[in-house]
């Protein structure tokens, strides 16, 4: 259940993006541009778990609009995220969908009870479809219902995602897939012409049920990783760095990590099929463990780590990040390329520059301190 947050694997498709599509810029040849700030956006899951659930970097004049959503019907799934992180100052605009969960079934007597559409457990019953056909027949739709004159400019599959995915732990008798896609489309909105690229993993698992029809098998699917990036036609190109950036200094918090995973473990073991209220999901999480238990944290390790290094393979073939060492939280951390000087202070802000006279100690009260380029 780690993947209902965890969005390191954008930092994968964002690269390939950028890969297939973003103009290369060079250090040396770039005119001087105005610096940019960053800062350190935190979210608080107030309705739930009621402590930090993720932070992340966005530009210091971008604005972020959205929630965790409790879901009171699917103890598979209680919690999505959907937010997006806008250009206050211009049309560019990161958005990240909540989590879609389905179930299907070659049970004729399942599919009688519970026929398509209707909700079994919290999931919507519907046949499995690949990422593609899950973009163009269900996310972009429903998304994007207020446009005109859309049409789809180019989509392809991401093999590398499922070869990946196939070198993770299996379960006996349980067959697992993973595939991704991406979608670049164009349509008008308030007189205006778009670009938007979305992205989606589409992940099953199935397993065979002894039936009076002999055995069928019932699968659980989800569309995850859900998310797009758009701007004015012509502009979205030039803004993937800063996109990557933010995508790659997401961080889940542990903590809401192992009392999340606790709440669903709770509400799968008693078969609770619906949530009355918020306050039962609050009852239950104060009885949950502080603790992270070695299992908990090596599965949520690993899987990060699996898209660390999907994310590492493919930033070599473009790096629209570089990585800077941050002397106050003494970590590294990932900055859009092409500036020449990087600033950080102990509010978690983040200026860049590469004009070499510009300081932003100069007119201000905070110790901005500078921070060394990592070496690739």
């Amino acid at each position: 259940m780690e993947k209902v947050l965890i969005l390191s694997l954008m930092v994968f498709l964002l690269i390939n993006f950028a890969n297939n599509g973003c103009a290369k810029t060079s250090k040396q040849d770039s005119p001087i541009s105005e610096p940019i700030k960053f800062k350190t956006f935190q979210y608080i899951d107030k309705e739930g778990i009621g402590i930090e659930a993720f932070r992340m970097l966005i530009p210091s004049d971008w604005k972020f609009d959205g929630k965790i959503y409790w879901l009171l019907d699917n103890p598979a799934m209680p919690a999505v995220s959907a937010f997006k992180v806008t250009n206050t100052k211009g049309s560019e605009e990161l958005e990240v969908f909540p989590n879609q969960m389905y179930f299907w079934s070659t049970n004729p007597l399942t599919l009688s009870l519970k026929p398509v559409g209707s909700r079994y457990f919290g999931a919507e019953v519907r046949q499995p479809v690949g990422p593609l056909e899950f973009l163009q027949t269900i996310l972009i739709p429903k998304a994007r219902n207020n446009v005109s004159n859309l049409r789809i400019v180019e989509k392809e599959l991401v093999p590398e995602l499922a070869r990946q995915l196939s070198k993770m732990q299996q379960t006996p008798g349980i067959t697992t897939t993973a595939d991704a896609g991406k979608m670049k489309v164009e349509y008008q909105l308030n007189g205006k012409l778009y670009e938007e690229v979305f992205f989606a993993v589409i992940e099953s698992m199935t397993y065979p049920i002894q039936s009076i029809y002999g055995v069928t098998a019932n699968t659980n699917w989800m569309g995850d990783y859900l998310f797009s990036f758009k701007a004015e036609k012509g502009k979205l190109d030039a803004s993937a760095k800063i996109f990557q950036a933010m995508v790659s200094s997401f961080q889940l918090n542990p903590q809401w990590f192992n009392k999340y995973n606790q709440l669903v473990e709770f509400l799968i073991r008693n078969q609770i099929q619906q949530i009355q209220t918020i306050g039962q999901i609050s009852r239950i999480i104060s009885q949950t463990s502080n603790e992270i238990s070695d299992m908990m944290m090596e599965t949520y390790q690993n899987r990060q780590s699996a898209y660390d290094r999907i994310s590492e393979n493919f930033s070599q073939a473009i790096r629209g990040v570089d990585s800077y060492y941050n002397p106050i939280e003494q970590r590294n951390i990932e900055l859009p390329s092409g500036y020449k000087n990087a600033w950080t202070n102990s509010l978690g802000e983040y200026i860049l520059s590469d004009d070499p006279t510009y300081n932003p100690n100069i007119g201000s009260n905070l110790n901005w301190q500078k921070m060394e380029l990592k070496q690739q």
